[in-house]
């Protein structure tokens, strides 16, 4: 479907920075899927948390984030106060230009990052922690991106993913893992969307040279619900003992495991309406609701 169509959507409005805003019905079917993947972490017994947008950067430095997805992260910036003159050479200047480009003095040190998958904030909250049973997680995050490109709904900078995350030994994780994936597979059924189940690993820079990419292809830990048979509008990932390794996250004693279950919600309102068309109407409002 042409993203003409899209724009075309009563209540639909696309941002060219990579963003996208919903009224009336596509906010109601944000809301209906939203509500489909709380029920899904429900039967997990999931405690939900709300997490802000930023995360530390000296957290994200434990994953070696830097160097895995510099191409990837957008940090938060502000002019420095403290730099005399500083603001008035702002101010004096051309500050935002009628292309929209706005021109920087000296900025403060950058000390924080957008989130960039809604998980990450659970291993932060509970490094240090001995887990003495296993738990199960979920939360909903304005999560961003950077990409070299953007379409309405498929590839934003801005997008939101609800995540339902376990913690806990080996085996009761990657059961968490095949039980919840099969979960996920009856619900996608039910929706007649289509969706085939694909191995995937994430998007390293340069992947060739990253030991973690290789890692992936030998041993598939990510699976993509792939629809159309090319978006991504979700995964399953068994994290093994990464997580917990280097946050120091332990399950009686032992190292803990992690695994998660994403779903990119606005990549999901493209798939409906892709499958379904733009009239409102019929869209499957009553069977998500009911899944």
């Amino acid at each position: 479907m042409s993203e003409i169509k899209f724009l075309e959507i009563p209540g639909y409005r696309w941002i060219p920075n990579g963003q996208s805003n919903f009224s009336g019905a596509v906010l109601d079917l944000f809301k209906a899927l939203d509500g489909m993947f709380l029920r899904i972490a429900d039967q997990a017994q999931a405690r939900e948390f709300y997490f802000p947008p930023f995360i530390q950067a000296h957290e994200l430095n434990k994953l070696d984030y830097f160097k895995s997805f510099p191409h990837l992260i957008s940090f938060p910036v502000a002019l420095d106060q403290h730099k005399a003159g500083n603001l008035e050479k702002f101010i004096d200047g051309p500050r935002c230009d009628d292309s929209g480009q706005v021109h920087l003095v000296e900025i403060d040190k950058v000390c924080d990052c957008l989130t960039p998958a809604a998980c990450y904030h659970f291993y932060i909250h509970l490094q240090g922690q001995d887990l003495q049973e296993p738990i199960h997680l979920t939360t909903r995050a304005h999560c961003f991106r950077r990409e070299l490109f953007y379409k309405p709904l498929q590839r934003q900078w801005s997008f939101n993913m609800r995540e339902i995350v376990c913690l806990g030994p080996y085996d009761y994780v990657r059961e968490f893992v095949k039980k919840f994936r099969d979960i996920v597979t009856e619900k996608l059924h039910k929706l007649n969307l289509g969706i085939e189940w694909d191995v995937a690993t994430d998007p390293f820079f340069n992947p060739e040279s990253n030991p973690k990419f290789i890692m992936q292809q030998l041993d598939p830990v990510k699976h993509e619900m792939i629809f159309n048979k090319e978006l991504s509008i979700g995964s399953t990932n068994f994290h093994k003992d990464y997580f917990g390794e280097n946050f120091g996250i332990k399950y009686q004693g032992e190292i803990a495991h992690s695994a998660c279950i994403a779903f990119g919600l606005e990549r999901w309102i493209f798939a409906i309406i892709s499958r379904y068309g733009t009239n409102p109407a019929h869209w499957p409002l009553t069977e998500i609701q009911n899944v």
